[in-house]
């Protein structure tokens, strides 16, 4: 089971941390990706890291601005987000993967229930 939590409303240019935790499993041997979906349009990945090396991967639209830390003592994985801008507002989703690509949302085997990020101007 993953469960996401840190979301919320807040102003363009604030900063805000999502958390992903695991519960049941460890988390360490599986990467992790965070995925937005935007009202009437499609999920879309944003961030990745692997399970191996913690090698990140990240959108265009965030690069610089998302990180994409892990601590698998906790078996939580982060996305600190920098500089919001209303493009940002979305449900993030948080899912685990054993293998497969990591911005490819068909190849996760786990997903959280999502957290709402509300970004105004």
């Amino acid at each position: 089971q993953l469960a996401e939590s840190g979301g919320g409303p807040v102003q363009a240019g604030d900063s805000l941390t999502l958390s992903c935790a695991a519960t049941g499993r460890s988390f360490s041997t599986y990467a992790v990706g965070w995925f937005r979906q935007a009202p009437e349009k499609e999920r879309e990945f944003t961030a990745g890291i692997s399970s191996y090396d913690g090698t990140t991967l990240f959108a265009d639209s965030v690069k610089g601005r998302f990180t994409i830390p892990r601590d698998n003592a906790k078996d939580t994985v982060y996305l600190q987000m920098n500089n919001l801008n209303p493009e940002d507002t979305a449900v993030y989703y948080c899912g685990a993967m054993t293998s497969g690509t990591i911005y490819n949302s068909k190849d996760y085997d786990y997903w959280g229930q999502g957290t709402q990020v509300t970004v105004s101007s």
